[in-house]
């Protein structure tokens, strides 16, 4: 929905409600037009179901209203007197339409200063629920959302198994656009297995103000741009379109910025001439083939000591294993090891790599030099630099193009363009393993729009490899996902912390009593 569309729609609701609150306010000593005015007349109705102003907030944050709509819709009939369950079961399945009857069909008196305190041990249980999923909600959405590193593609820096946190506010908090949905869920219900969200209607992109811009190797969560899978790690032939805010997400480090110039030589990433340098608490990836003249090579005991993931024998003699550049210096002095090779792809050798053009001879190690987007910056647009911007001209930017004879057209003109200039800033994706990471090498540029968040802390981390109290990767718990050298844990000042705060309510409590 546009700007001008949400504005119509808006209206719609305000002439909705005050069609059927208007003779309710009237009868709670207000005035009629009071019902009227946006906003002003969510704050006169606070004062008539005795509820505090600031629950007004409540009603105009995306999400959060959902929840809070039906509580206003109970509270508003019980204020005048209808405090039966039946009653709230109907204006919650009417969508609040029981309030016209309410206030047509019956001779109500409003309950000035009624007590708000449930009168039954279930309603009291269900209040509280309901305020402790907005709560969660709102921090989940605009503030800290968890997330489950599912693959190995920031292996040592990050791996399977990590729970994170993953700050909101960081680069901005994205205002969901999908306005129908489930609380606290993706993009599908757990269980039922069925979408979790409507796709209209839908909210114009929008974003709090950021505390910090996005740095060159930041590790950063975003919706993966060309998701069209019904639902995530699940082989399934239907595709569907997915709205921006409910499309999965993804972990990469973003090794190229906006305006950067990005070319990859032999699996490293040079940014404008230079050598990327990672944080050092990274370490990149690759596969390497080790030779041991027929003898056995325990790839589980090197999994153990070095987080080797992928690893196994093609043949006799012959291994291949996904190592870091310092492990493999380790495994090549092993005597059982006769030669340890770097499966780099050769330049000029092509793979199906972006943006998938036959005449460029790109793999996924050796690629490139590409230009990453920058707002507000001119390209030249032609049939040599199309392919490259294509996507984000229709998919991202939401234009409309057509190619006639070799000529660009845009949004229907009658002359072609032979530049764009781009509306937002993108970015480049990638994951230290390399050879095992499905990036920006093969689908592009990451917008803005589609940045979640910053992963900033690893609050429990869960090896499967390992055997009972050794699955828990007590070094990783309530770790920093940032930061230079060792890794430091704080789970047992956490703990010491807690153990003080209950020792100290229960002290007081007891006092209290006595």
């Amino acid at each position: 929905m546009t700007l001008i569309q949400w504005l119509l729609f808006i209206l719609i609701l305000q002439v909705v409600h005050f069609l059927g609150t208007w003779k309710l306010y009237v009868k709670a000593g207000r005035k009629a037009w009071e019902a009227i005015i946006p906003i002003y007349n969510a704050v006169v109705l606070m004062k008539i179901i005795n509820r505090p102003t600031w629950w007004v907030i409540l009603l105009f944050i995306p999400i959060i209203n959902l929840l809070m709509f039906p509580i206003i819709w109970v509270e508003t009939i019980r204020s005048f007197g209808k405090n039966t369950s039946k009653d709230s079961w109907l204006v919650i399945l009417t969508l609040g339409l029981y309030i016209f009857y309410v206030s047509y069909m019956e001779d109500v008196s409003y309950v000035e200063n009624r007590s708000l305190k449930p009168r039954t041990g279930t309603g009291e249980w269900v209040s509280s629920i309901a305020f402790a999923v907005i709560a969660a909600t709102l921090v989940h959405t605009y503030f800290m959302q968890p997330y489950t590193i599912p693959t190995s593609s920031l292996e040592k820096s990050l791996l399977i198994g990590d729970f994170l946190f993953v700050s909101k506010f960081h680069y901005g908090a994205r205002v969901p656009m999908t306005t129908v949905a489930a609380p606290m869920v993706h993009d599908t219900l757990p269980i039922i297995k069925v979408k979790s969200y409507l796709n209209v209607p839908q909210l114009p992109y929008l974003r709090l103000p950021a505390l910090q811009k996005i740095k060159q190797n930041d590790i950063v969560v975003f919706s993966w741009p060309v998701d069209t899978v019904e639902q995530f790690f699940k082989k399934t032939n239907r595709r569907i379109r997915k709205p921006i805010d409910k499309k999965s997400n993804y972990v990469k480090r973003c090794v190229g910025i906006a305006g950067d110039s990005l070319e990859i030589r032999d699996g490293y990433v040079y940014i404008n001439g230079v050598k990327n340098e990672l944080p050092d608490r990274a370490r990149l990836q690759f596969f390497y083939e080790a030779d041991t003249d027929g003898k056995a090579l325990s790839v589980k005991s090197l999994k153990s000591r070095y987080h080797v993931r992928e690893g196994g024998r093609l043949q006799d003699g012959n291994y291949i294993l996904n190592l870091s550049d310092e492990d493999a210096a380790l495994i090549s002095k092993n005597p059982t090891v006769k030669r340890l090779s770097k499966r780099i792809s050769p330049k000029g050798e092509r793979e199906e790599v972006f943006p998938n053009v036959s005449a460029l001879d790109w793999n996924k190690d050796n690629f490139g030099p590409v230009y990453i987007p920058e707002e507000g910056k001119t390209v030249e647009l032609n049939m040599e630099t199309l392919p490259f911007y294509k996507q984000i001209i229709i998919e991202y930017e939401k234009n409309s193009l057509s190619v006639t004879d070799g000529q660009i057209y845009l949004n229907g003109g009658a002359d072609p363009v032979s530049s764009y200039t781009f509306k937002q800033n993108y970015y480049w994706m990638m994951g230290d393993n390399r050879h095992n990471s499905e990036d920006s090498r093969y689908w592009g540029f990451v917008p803005f729009d589609h940045v979640v968040g910053k992963p900033v802390f690893i609050w429990f981390s869960w090896d499967s490899d390992g055997q009972g109290l050794s699955k828990v990767r007590w070094d990783r718990l309530f770790s920093t996902v940032g930061g230079s050298g060792e890794r430091v844990s704080y789970f047992y000042p956490f703990v010491g912390l807690m153990v003080l705060l209950y020792g100290f309510n229960w002290f007081r409590k007891r006092k209290k009593a006595a």
